[in-house]
């Protein structure tokens, strides 16, 4: 992870990992939806829709983007980006400088508008695509697809963990940086 800029975010930092460790990692047989089999599974969404959290991974995840030059919107494929996007749009609110949200469709929409990408508007735009966590960065790569053919400029990848399982490659392949606020050591995990 970059280093946390406060020492109030890095105490939010600490009290998340206490809460994934807690109440966000199960141990047994799983699929993950990259196919692989998993003998523990990190459900994020557990906690990115939770009141007790989701103000801390906006401020976490406003902390770690904090560097990414000229940046208007966060977003990312639904649903696991959505509640992370509207924490951060919220935190910065907060700013001199807020964020917009987006969310990408899986598909585009086959009536109305048609559109993939929802909520602000990304053409010509420079933007980081966020998700709760990352096994083959393919659902972060599908996201930027439909971005890039919006026109907007994907500049960064935003975990809030990573499972260190080849995402991070396959993402910075892609020409983007990627950023993590927390890994498999901080929550006393092995790769899988």
């Amino acid at each position: 992870m970059t280093a946390a800029s406060t020492p109030e975010i890095e105490s939010d930092r600490q009290a998340l990992i206490a809460l994934i460790k807690d109440e966000a990692v199960f141990h047994g047989d799983f699929i993950l939806s990259s196919g692989k089999q998993a003998t523990y599974y990190v459900d994020m969404r557990k906690l990115t829709l939770d009141h007790r959290a989701a103000p801390a991974i906006g401020r976490i995840m406003l902390d770690l983007i904090r560097d990414v030059d000229g940046i208007v919107a966060v977003g990312g494929l639904t649903l696991g980006a959505d509640p992370i996007a509207n924490s951060v749009m919220h935190e910065s609110a907060r700013t001199d400088a807020p964020l917009d949200a987006f969310v990408v469709r899986k598909e585009p929409k086959d009536h109305g508008r048609g559109r993939q990408v929802e909520g602000a508007d990304v053409a010509g735009k420079r933007v980081v695509v966020v998700e709760d966590t990352s096994t083959t960065g393919q659902s972060a790569l599908k996201a930027v697809e439909a971005l890039r053919r919006e026109g907007a400029e994907p500049i960064a990848v935003a975990v809030i963990v990573d499972r260190r399982t080849g995402a991070q490659a396959a993402v910075e392949a892609e020409g983007l940086q990627w950023l993590a606020a927390i890994d498999l050591d901080d929550l006393g995990l092995a790769p899988q």
